[in-house]
């Protein structure tokens, strides 16, 4: 029997794969983008950075920044009945159009 894989990227083959003409790094600009505390953001998680990545649970997901960390945000984003907090790099991140 094989065992099974629980990793952290475990069964995200389409999820966190690119299209061929997108594949490596994406541009700078994604990440010069100005962020300030209070503002809602979209999770929209980039596979070509591997630092500060979120879950695969929160792909797509949009929450509220409560800090700013560095080179990354804290993320409040909402899970079911639970608030989660989230430290996430700008580079997985996408302001939210209203």
């Amino acid at each position: 029997m094989v065992k099974k894989s629980h990793g952290f990227r475990a069964r995200t083959r389409s999820l966190m794969s690119k299209r061929v003409r997108t594949r490596g790094l994406s541009s700078p600009s994604k990440v010069l983008i100005d962020y300030e505390v209070g503002q809602r953001v979209d999770i929209v998680i980039d596979p070509g950075f591997h630092k500060g990545m979120p879950h695969r649970r929160y792909q797509g997901r949009t929450g509220v920044i409560t800090h700013l960390r560095g080179r990354a945000l804290v993320v409040n984003v909402s899970l079911g009945k639970a608030m989660k907090t989230l430290i996430i790099r700008r580079e997985h991140l996408q302001p939210s159009k209203p």
